[in-house]
């Protein structure tokens, strides 16, 4: 009993762990120390090879044979942030468009009904179209970060430590980013909550048959406060035919429907960044999680080859 302990010790000291990083995964080896042609691919010897992948992936993957490059890539691609990139792309491109439209319907009747010049409404609309440009390119990035940490793919990224403290801190550094932006978006959000709730008023007012019949005037005096100060008194009233038309058919009818579907853009890209924040967050524990797992699976994989070792002495 003694020698037989004595070699599976000295067996388990001439073991040697090898990973590849193959396209499926990452796969560990084990073959003997000791033995100088056992050291090739060609060479090794069968029972000195485990089957296990230190990448959940990859099991899957080869279970098929050479050619099925579509399912290779299937297992790469990180779903959840696709889809958040593609809600956001979405979110951003309504929100934009129905903004501009809106703002510029709202100059036109500012300035044929109040006769009010909204020149800095003009720089918020360039305001607009970096938001896009902006918010687009940091969803592409977040996605580049995703297929990084997915898969195979993150066994052949992350190899050394230096690398997986880069990825830790990438995805840490976009965490905060899309924190703040999601507190930006809120606050967005609520503005154009009270400009559509301000428009559907105006809007109800426009409904009134006496309105419409042009036998009173739109009285926007309990609204004071949208307006300048030095505003005259006469222009808190819209009267006549073509003030009318020009306030509520080419300007609120219009602008309302701009503003509640920037609203609903607007709730459509704080989901996104909130599905953002939970992709980043497996990615960081996977990052981080990755050394951990792949030498929990050597140590099995090395129990393993004992096991078969002294399988093969009793024999």
């Amino acid at each position: 009993m003694a020698t037989r302990n004595r070699n599976l010790t000295e067996q388990r000291d001439d073991f040697l762990l090898e990973t590849n990083f193959d396209d499926d995964g990452a796969l560990t080896r084990a073959h003997l120390n000791n033995n100088r042609l056992a050291n090739t691919a060609e060479n090794r010897p069968r029972a000195y090879r485990s089957n296990y992948s230190i990448d959940r992936y990859s099991d899957a993957a080869k279970s098929y044979k050479e050619g099925t490059c579509c399912k290779s890539c299937m297992t790469r691609m990180p779903f959840a942030t696709l889809m958040a990139t593609v809600m956001m792309l979405i979110g951003v491109g309504i929100f934009c468009g129905t903004m501009y439209r809106g703002a510029s319907l709202s100059i036109i009747m500012f300035d044929h009904v109040f006769y009010m010049k909204l020149i800095w409404i003009e720089a918020i609309q360039i305001i607009f179209l970096c938001i896009a440009a902006s918010m687009a390119a940091l969803g592409f990035m977040i996605l580049f970060v995703g297929f990084l940490a997915t898969g195979a793919t993150r066994h052949k990224v992350y190899r050394s430590w230096g690398s997986r403290l880069v990825g830790r801190v990438v995805c840490a550094v976009f965490m905060v980013i899309t924190y703040i932006l999601k507190i930006i978006w809120i606050v967005i959000l609520c503005f154009l909550s009270i400009v559509t709730f301000l428009y559907t008023i105006f809007w109800k007012m426009c409904q009134s048959e006496r309105i419409q019949t042009h036998k009173d005037c739109i009285d926007l005096d309990q609204f004071r406060f949208m307006f300048p100060a030095d505003l005259r008194e006469e222009d808190y009233k819209v009267c006549g035919e073509y003030e009318v038309k020009a306030f509520c058919k080419d300007g609120v009818e219009k602008a309302e429907v701009m503003f509640i579907l920037a609203t609903l853009s607007c709730l459509l890209i704080i989901l996104s960044l909130v599905h953002y924040l939970m992709c980043l967050s497996a990615n960081y524990a996977h990052i981080r999680g990755h050394e951990k797992f792949q030498e929990l699976q050597e140590m099995q994989n090395l129990t393993e080859m004992e096991y078969s070792a002294a399988s093969k002495d009793r024999f």
